[in-house]
């Protein structure tokens, strides 16, 4: 009986159909050549910078090889100038960037150019002492906080003047307390350095050359802030210095069409075979 059972058993493993062994895929088939770029990278060599990342510019080209799936080498390498053409356009827009952010630094350092001809018929904006930066960051009920902030400021330094011009007695601490905290604060650092000297002739010389012209301005700036950043962006741009950049996106652009046209031409032909 034993050896009857064997033999039962070695006859049903020998019947038992084994399984296929798997067919190697055609030479010029999408699976044969999927991951040849990966392995061998014979453009990406030369194409990823030492500085650039090589995991993204490999997700790149597999994520293109995906989307077109190509079939041999000659799809596959311009599936690889594909990549590299997107990856050079990567480049343009960092460059870009970079001379946009050169240009508004360049900008935000040069107030009082900027800041004049943002209101060209507007007297008195002068940009002096004033960061550029300070006004790019504010919002618009802060712009409209400074403003008033700037027009309270000015009717107490006009008030104050006017009570100097009827030169009584009393007209210098009258004038003094007619101004605001931060204004007297001030008066009172330019006396104890000696600018001015701390009587009624130098708090009336304070408020002609410093403090009037200083609240005029701040008042200004605020009115036209929209127009100022608007001038410091666009000046910031510098499209001139684009222009060679822009020529070359538009190279790669050509570039592009002309590769995908080969290989979406290409591939028509494969299929026609």
């Amino acid at each position: 009986m034993q050896t009857t059972d064997a033999n039962t058993t070695l006859t049903a493993l020998i019947s038992v159909p084994s399984s296929p062994d798997p067919v190697p895929a055609p030479p010029d088939s999408y699976d044969a050549v999927r991951f040849n770029a990966m392995r061998h990278g014979i453009l990406s060599r030369y194409t990823v910078l030492a500085h650039e990342s090589a995991d993204d510019y490999q997700a790149l080209l597999a994520a293109l090889a995906e989307d077109h799936q190509p079939a041999g080498a000659t799809q596959m390498h311009l599936v690889e100038e594909l990549a590299g053409i997107i990856w050079r356009k990567r480049r343009v827009l960092l460059a870009e960037g970079a001379n946009i952010n050169q240009g508004l630094k360049g900008s935000a350092r040069d107030a009082e150019r900027v800041i004049p001809a943002a209101a060209p018929f507007e007297r008195g904006l002068s940009g002096k002492g004033t960061d550029i930066r300070d006004l790019m960051d504010l919002t618009p009920a802060e712009i409209d906080d400074r403003r008033r902030d700037a027009l309270d400021d000015l009717e107490a330094t006009r008030r104050a003047a006017a009570i100097l011009r009827r030169g009584n007695s009393s007209a210098y601490e009258k004038a003094l307390r007619a101004l605001r905290a931060d204004s007297r604060a001030w008066w009172d650092d330019y006396v104890a350095d000696e600018e001015f000297p701390g009587t009624a002739e130098g708090l009336t010389d304070f408020i002609i050359k410093h403090l009037e012209p200083f609240c005029m301005q701040a008042e200004k700036e605020a009115r036209h802030h929209e127009a100022i950043k608007s001038q410091a962006l666009g000046e910031g741009l510098q499209a001139y210095r684009l222009e060679k950049l822009n020529r070359y996106e538009t190279h790669l652009d050509r570039k592009f069409e002309r590769t995908l046209g080969m290989l979406l031409k290409l591939k028509e032909l494969k299929r026609g075979l």
